[in-house]
């Protein structure tokens, strides 16, 4: 499923825009209707799709050991991850099976879970162990009651959740490329509320069309307006955004290229997570919507084990991508806003702006429950 393009081949088509003034252009542009981002029955349909899908809940760094949990909601709906002692990750919906009290919150480290209300305790694979009382429960089978698990699987560095999906949904993952290896590490997490519909963030991401307006003293100093190479992988995408120091490459034999500090990728895991890779972190972003003018933006900051922490290119990365997220931010809140001006019945999206139409065919055949087809390669 992947089909993505190796890293010397990224490099030889990104050489080629810069030497062309070129950038890779998608078949057609694309018209996204207004309400979709004010629609409350639109907001309901997507959260269908995000809970019928394999999502990306966290990177497998966030649960390091055994016991290590993870505890927030995901479509709108309380989910606890949690690494057993047999080194598997799992996942629960987060409620008690006596009241439903959430047995857990945030992130930590426990041998059990044991539910705030009355005690009742659950091991980490889920099963119901204590019952305080148990003789006041008549007929209670505790092999039953356990916490109510959901579709999970690990790959790629990164831990899948299906809520609702269908038998051999979590299978589509399988075909995903390595993206996170077992060295990085978590160093961060952050969690912001803002007024602004998730799609609307999650466009900003898949397009280099913005830089030069958009961050003339962050990113575009360092990198390209408008000059991307976009490939696109089932339903998911992935953009590659050069650095000005890609230039040096011309001067190397071609099977020394390494993209390191020479470009950024930028891969959206449909339906609603971006993987961006830096010099010296990765970011995972998990968009959570909210309301139809409200998202839950979970950034996972990471870095190479062999990095140590006091080395310049983990803060100054984490620094950089904080001030060009403020801009980002800053333009899509604008966009929010301007959806109460009546001025537009559509967004227009150019032929620059391939990553977002793939994303938009992809959620429409979601949400109508017809085949996605992908389209051919940006050329």
């Amino acid at each position: 499923m992947s089909g993505l393009a190796d890293d010397r081949t990224v490099v030889e088509r990104l050489l080629h825009h810069i030497d062309h003034k070129t950038t890779d252009l998608s078949e057609a542009s694309w018209r996204e209707p207004v309400e979709h981002y004010r629609s409350a029955a639109r907001l309901a349909a997507e959260l269908g799709v995000l809970r019928r899908h394999p999502v990306v809940f966290c990177p497998s760094a966030a649960l390091p050991e055994p016991g290590s949990y993870l505890a927030r909601d995901a479509a709108r709906t309380p989910i606890l991850a949690v690494r057993g002692g047999d080194g598997r990750v799992r996942a629960f919906r987060n409620a008690c099976r006596h009241r439903g009290t959430q047995v857990a919150s945030g992130a930590g480290c426990e041998k059990a879970f044991v539910c705030p209300y009355h005690g009742w305790t659950y091991g980490l694979d889920g099963a119901l162990r204590h019952v305080p009382h148990e003789h006041g429960f008549l007929g209670l089978d505790k092999t039953s009651r356990g916490l109510v698990p959901v579709g999970c699987v690990e790959r790629s560095g990164l831990v899948f959740v299906a809520q609702d999906a269908p038998d051999g949904a979590l299978d589509d993952v399988d075909a995903l490329p390595p993206m996170l290896d077992p060295s990085w590490r978590l160093v961060a997490t952050q969690e912001r509320e803002l007024r602004v519909n998730w799609k609307i963030f999650a466009e900003s991401f898949l397009e280099g069309y913005h830089i030069r307006s958009t961050h003339p003293q962050t990113f575009f100093p360092l990198q390209y307006d408008n000059l991307n190479v976009v490939e696109t992988f089932g339903r998911n995408s992935r953009v590659a955004f050069p650095y000005r120091a890609i230039e040096k490459l011309r001067a190397r034999p071609r099977d020394r290229w390494s993209v390191d500090g020479k470009l950024t990728y930028v891969y959206h895991l449909f339906p609603n997570v971006m993987v961006a890779t830096f010099v010296a972190n990765v970011f995972v972003i998990v968009l959570e919507p909210l309301a139809a003018d409200a998202t839950r933006f979970v950034t996972y900051a990471l870095a190479r084990g062999d990095v140590a922490m006091e080395n310049a290119d983990v803060p100054r990365g984490v620094s950089l991508v904080d001030a060009g997220g403020a801009e980002d931010r800053a333009v899509c809140a604008a966009i929010q806003a301007g959806l109460a001006s009546g001025a537009n019945e559509y967004f227009e999206f150019g032929r620059f702006e391939g990553a977002i139409r793939h994303f938009h065919r992809a959620l429409d055949a979601a949400i109508d429950g017809t085949p996605f087809v992908a389209e051919g390669p940006a050329t």
